[in-house]
């Protein structure tokens, strides 16, 4: 026929770009910290149910087999290579940095390797892993941490560096540092929830059964004895509380709930979870309203009454102090309908 228009099917618009995360396996590594970035960056996915980043491993050499601490190696599928198309690299710990432990320097292969990291990737550490960065100069003039064993003997390594050994991690915006084990998946956390929002990250921390949040600031319980397991703990007054959040609460009413003594369970409270039971309790009317900001479309007054806060100027004062932004600037950071938010740090 003549005349008739024939339109061409609209071609599929491409995938976004997944964020690209490398994890750098040194010989040596610890096979559990090499797995937190694989563990905690696997499971996040967009609303499409798309996984939002995307994550390899692989060695300063050729591809092959990597030694761990433990009676087996790992097969790496990938060389120093990858480095270059990363956006975010990943440096667990290893027991065998040798000079870059003992002097401070890098052996001409790690060099090599690290000299192919574009200008502007994110850099983590997680434990000794901040020893790698640190001899190739990325730390210098920054703050940082490292495992509290290790950070007498880091500050001295690399006097340039600000240590702060009784810290989780440390974000200074494109380098971040960790404490040992379980801070590494702190870490891991709080990136996906810098980049995605705090009911991402949360439903990772689901799925990987851990706690959603720990402030980069908390301590590390360094000499912190573990509770007697027939210690009577404090778990009830914590979900008692959990469930008021909105409403006054008082120490005494918490104490009253283990039918203790205020003195008995503020120590008892302290060796559980590591703070008082008044920062516990400010950290997670914290979270409570971080999770209304992104979720809901209250007011600032009625989330302020909804976490515990009872006034705005409360709830401004506490999140200033604790993540540095005004309600309404972490709201707009980090809604769920924003299409891009901020890598606010």
């Amino acid at each position: 026929m003549t005349g008739m228009t024939v339109r061409e099917p609209a071609a599929a618009e491409p995938a976004p770009r997944r964020h690209r995360v490398v994890v750098l396996a040194l010989d040596g590594l610890l096979p559990f910290e090499l797995g937190i970035p694989h563990r905690i960056f696997g499971r996040p996915v967009g609303p499409g149910g798309a996984p939002l980043y995307e994550v390899i491993t692989c060695s300063i050499r050729p591809p092959g087999p990597v030694r761990t601490d433990a009676d087996f190696a790992i097969q790496v599928e990938h060389g120093p290579e990858a480095l270059a198309t990363a956006d975010t690299v990943v440096v667990p710990a290893s027991y065998e940095l040798g000079p870059v432990y003992e002097e401070g320097r890098l052996t001409p292969g790690l060099a090599a390797a690290l000299g192919r990291i574009r200008p502007g990737t994110r850099l983590v550490a997680i434990c000794t892993g901040g020893y790698v960065l640190a001899a190739a100069g990325y730390l210098d003039g920054r703050p940082a941490t490292t495992h509290w064993w290790h950070s007498d003997h880091f500050q001295s390594l690399f006097p340039q560096v600000a240590v702060d050994a009784d810290v989780l991690f440390v974000d200074d915006g494109d380098v971040l540092t960790s404490a040992g084990v379980a801070a590494g998946i702190d870490l891991c956390l709080h990136i996906v929830r810098r980049d995605h929002g705090t009911a991402i990250a949360n439903e990772v921390a689901r799925r990987t059964v851990v706690p959603p949040h720990r402030d980069g600031g908390q301590a590390q319980f360094i000499q912190r004895p573990v509770p007697e397991p027939s210690t009577a703990t404090t778990g009830t007054a914590r979900a008692w509380a959990l469930a008021r959040l909105h409403e006054p609460i008082q120490l005494r009413d918490m104490a009253a709930q283990q039918s203790m003594s205020v003195r008995t369970f503020t120590r008892r409270f302290r060796d559980e979870v590591g703070v008082s039971p008044g920062q516990w309790l400010a950290r997670r009317r914290i979270e409570r309203a971080c999770h209304l900001l992104e979720s809901s479309a209250l007011t600032i007054d009625q989330i302020a009454r909804d976490a515990g806060f009872g006034t705005p100027q409360s709830l401004r004062q506490h999140l200033m102090g604790a993540l540095g932004v005004t309600p309404t600037a972490y709201r707009r950071t980090f809604r769920a309908d924003n299409p891009r938010p901020l890598l606010a740090s």
